[in-house]
């Protein structure tokens, strides 16, 4: 293609990228799209090769989410990437080793769950979000999910199982198709990365009572 003295090809992110039964994609939206199954994807295998995809794609997200008015998924898009960073160099270079909560755990982040959401869901309908309760239980559910992931505990992908679930909903709801597309396969994503590291936390356990049991004989 021969461009013109003084011409500038310039894409604009938010330009239309192509229209298919009169929804328009934009560029964003599908980079956004591309680089968040990829490194989900890999999030599943443990590698933390999958740290550095989770965060471009959660740079472009962070755009598209303020231009729709999603201002608590916009800002979660941060919280992702910091939890990148800190994923990145607590994995290490031989990737994540599931383990799971205690009892008491599970009890305590559950209940940090609630008071988070119902706290945000006011904040979010004064200040006109889209969607106030669906987003404030997926930014809270999200950040709570980061962190269990970040620090490898295999519950996790039971919890992103049920807040993709909550997101698929709000954006299809909310008329963007493709990224409630992209939050249905994080769903099935996250069915095979609750069952890897269910299976994963168990050999871990094995190991380290094994391990234990030596150190006492």
């Amino acid at each position: 293609m021969r461009i013109g003295k003084g011409f500038i090809m310039h894409i604009h992110l938010m330009a239309v990228f192509f229209t298919a039964w009169g929804y328009q994609l934009t560029y964003l939206e599908f980079v956004a799209f591309v680089t968040s199954v990829v490194g989900v994807a890999l999030g599943v295998f443990g590698p933390r090769q999958t740290w550095p995809w989770w965060n471009i794609s959660s740079l472009l997200y962070a755009g598209l989410f303020y231009e729709q008015k999603y201002y608590a998924s916009a800002a979660l898009q941060f919280v992702f990437v910091a939890g990148g960073i800190w994923g990145w160099f607590g994995w290490g270079p031989k990737g994540a080793k599931p383990a799971r909560l205690t009892a008491k755990a599970k009890a305590g982040w559950g209940a940090l769950m609630l008071i988070g959401w119902f706290a945000l869901y006011p904040v979010l309908k004064k200040i006109g979000a889209a969607a106030s309760l669906t987003d404030a239980f997926g930014f809270v559910g999200s950040c709570i999910a980061q962190v269990l992931m970040v620090v490898e505990k295999y519950e996790s992908w039971p919890l992103w199982f049920v807040v993709d679930g909550v997101y698929t909903y709000q954006f299809w709801h909310g008329g963007s198709y493709l990224t409630a597309i992209l939050y249905f396969i994080f769903v099935l994503i996250a069915v095979g990365g609750w069952k890897r590291w269910l299976r994963e936390s168990r050999a871990e356990a094995v190991i380290a009572h094994h391990a234990d049991s030596s150190k006492s004989s």
